[in-house]
């Protein structure tokens, strides 16, 4: 770690530590990863203004998000299962979070419960959730976050399907059980012939709705 010179290097020694199931899984797009590379592309378009004969013995890059201080305009945007990197999951990454005196978001795919995210640590919390058919299952999800002591809803409208993602495919991908969402239908996980994400009950059960 002492050897990292910029965030780039943090994902050359994910690949050396992560069997190579999870590292494609987090590493890895659907398809052809042709959005993965625009995403990519995408930052590498955006240019900082410089400001010249301007004081700078004093920088100061907090902001709010929704009126909540944060350090800088930078947040921890929501991914699922965490323990595939980190056995306590969720919790350390909410630590970080409120170490660096940021927002987490929560992903609806978290390896940990929202309440074990919210007792972890004070960080600022925003769960992820999409609209499911079932809006029983939806309105649950929001009260327990609201009773957590999370602040916000992100709500994620861009998936109506899962992406066909090839290197879960070829590795037999099997997505942990979702704990967030146990007692609300089964969380078995069943065989596929393809990505093991795929085919996760909550997926089939419950689907996503445009409406």
């Amino acid at each position: 770690m002492d050897q990292i010179v910029n965030v780039n290097e943090f994902q050359e020694l994910a690949k050396q530590a992560l069997p190579k199931m999870f590292y494609d899984f987090y590493s890895g797009g659907a398809e052809d990863q042709h959005t993965l590379k625009e995403n990519v592309e995408a930052f590498r378009r955006i240019i900082f203004r410089p400001r010249v004969l301007v004081d700078v013995s004093k920088i100061d890059m907090s902001t709010k998000i929704l009126g909540y201080p944060i350090s800088a305009p930078i947040v921890i945007a929501p991914t699922g299962n965490h323990q595939l990197a980190h056995p306590e999951g969720e919790t350390v990454t909410a630590n970080a979070a409120a170490a660096c005196n940021t927002i987490m978001i929560v992903s609806y795919m978290a390896s940990c419960t929202i309440e074990e995210v919210a007792s972890s640590c004070n960080a600022v919390r925003f769960l992820q959730l999409y609209v499911y058919k079932r809006r029983d299952v939806t309105a649950q999800m929001v009260k327990r976050a609201e009773k957590a002591g999370f602040k916000a809803i992100v709500l994620t409208v861009d998936v109506p399907r899962l992406g066909r993602r090839e290197a879960d495919i070829k590795n037999k991908m099997v997505s942990p059980q979702l704990r967030n969402f146990e007692g609300l239908f089964s969380t078995e996980v069943l065989p596929s012939e393809g990505s093991g994400v795929e085919c996760n009950i909550p997926y089939l059960a419950m689907k996503f709705s445009a409406t």
